[in-house]
């Protein structure tokens, strides 16, 4: 044993100890974000989120209600948001986006852009009366001119 203890000394020195539980606290600080190991803890998100909601609605009025459905006007508080509802749901061990973090958006949507509504027009199909007349006169127009087209060819075979 002696010999290889002169060859391999690191195999006969002890591990080092574990570290001071005080080193571990900067560890902790830095993992803030980590998941908990007990799960999704939904009360304790529902208490963070409004956090969320709060800093978004002080950046919001910075905007103006005028500018407010538009995109480009809010983008960044937006991401923000969006950052910090993740950052909370998975401070608590929830995943995201989850039905309660998908409410609580739906809820600030409705207080911040209500009013943004998609100006499209509004698409329907015209009365029957003038409807099948658009559709029957191409198909009678078609066959017509493929009629005539084999009259002709008919008719100058007989000319030649």
């Amino acid at each position: 044993m002696e010999a290889r203890a002169r060859w391999r000394p690191h195999l006969l020195t002890p591990p080092p100890p574990p570290p001071p539980p005080l080193l571990l606290l900067p560890l902790l600080l830095l993992c803030g974000e980590c998941s908990p190991v007990g799960g999704c803890n939904e009360t304790r998100m529902l208490e963070l989120l409004p956090w969320c909601g709060e800093a978004f609605a002080n950046m919001m009025h910075k905007v103006e209600v005028w500018k407010r459905c538009n995109l480009s006007e809010f983008i960044m508080y937006y991401e923000s948001f969006t950052n910090c509802t993740e950052s909370k749901a998975k401070v608590v061990g929830c995943y995201w986006p989850n039905h309660l973090a998908q409410g609580f958006v739906t809820d600030v949507h409705r207080r911040f852009f209500h009013n943004c509504t998609v100006d499209r027009p509004h698409w329907e199909d015209p009365p029957d009366e003038i409807l099948i007349p658009l559709i029957v006169a191409p198909i009678l127009l078609t066959l017509a001119m493929t009629g005539l087209v084999v009259w002709h060819s008919k008719r100058t075979d007989r000319l030649l």
